[in-house]
């Protein structure tokens, strides 16, 4: 479902990702992990197509991102912690609109608007006014707008940012479930115990490269840790000692 190889990419003289490769399939929740800057971001735009590679290659569900980019866009669905909603549109309006985007019937539209607010609970965000939300009201509309054409792919970059309790956890059972063959999720994140609950393997950057891959219990097991926090840290301590 999503293969990248040798990929770098660099602004200026720094760079943000260094000789990146791995390969995930379907049928998995996939973590991608670490600090602030560590590439995460810059990964997940190239994955995209938001941003080209300096060098290397990714592709997406068997296509290229930089050749077949537009087929790209149509296979994934994005979610960052800092996407907008119009002020002045509900969340049903919202869907709507995107759902045209996609192609989907107005029957399909609206059978996929119930199961999204099934599995969301979208409730009253439906036919309430975006500027009126809160912020996990206004993520939950986020997400659905992202899965609205039920994508292959779904990459969700620290999408739980600023949620409350409630929303948080809804985020998360909605994670565990979109685990299915011939599906991808990418989940990025700083926080630890959201990736042990719902990733199945996670990749660990850290200063562009990649630092390990593997189950969580794997990781746990090589570095002889109790949690994937500490092993978290153990392994950029340990740096070449625990690298892949």
């Amino acid at each position: 479902m999503l293969h990248v190889q040798n990929l770098s990419k660099s602004y200026g003289t720094f760079q943000a990702l260094r000789d990146v490769s791995f390969s995930t399939p379907g049928g998995e929740v996939f973590g991608l992990l670490g600090p602030n800057g560590a590439g995460k971001t810059t990964l997940l735009r190239i994955l995209a197509t938001l941003l080209a590679p300096t060098s290397g290659r990714v592709t997406v569900n068997g296509l290229d991102t930089l050749q077949q980019a537009e087929a790209v866009r149509r296979c994934i669905g994005v979610v960052n912690g800092g996407m907008g909603l119009p002020q002045y549109l509900t969340g049903r309006e919202v869907l709507r609109s995107f759902a045209a985007f996609y192609g989907l019937t107005h029957a399909q539209t609206e059978a996929r608007i119930a199961e999204l607010d099934a599995r969301l609970d979208l409730g009253r965000t439906l036919d309430t006014r975006a500027g009126e939300y809160s912020t996990g009201m206004k993520q939950k509309v986020v997400i659905a707008r992202a899965v609205i054409h039920d994508p292959a792919v779904l990459v969700l970059d620290e999408a739980a940012s600023g949620l409350d309790i409630f929303a948080r956890r809804t985020l998360l059972d909605f994670v565990a479930q979109t685990r299915a063959p011939g599906r991808l999720t990418l989940y990025s994140t700083h926080v630890m115990s959201e990736a042990e609950e719902v990733c199945d393997r996670v990749a660990i950057l850290h200063q562009g490269q990649l630092v390990a891959l593997d189950s969580i219990p794997a990781i746990l097991q090589r570095t002889g840790e109790r949690n994937l926090e500490r092993a978290f840290f153990a392994l950029l301590r340990g740096g070449e000692d625990h690298a892949v």
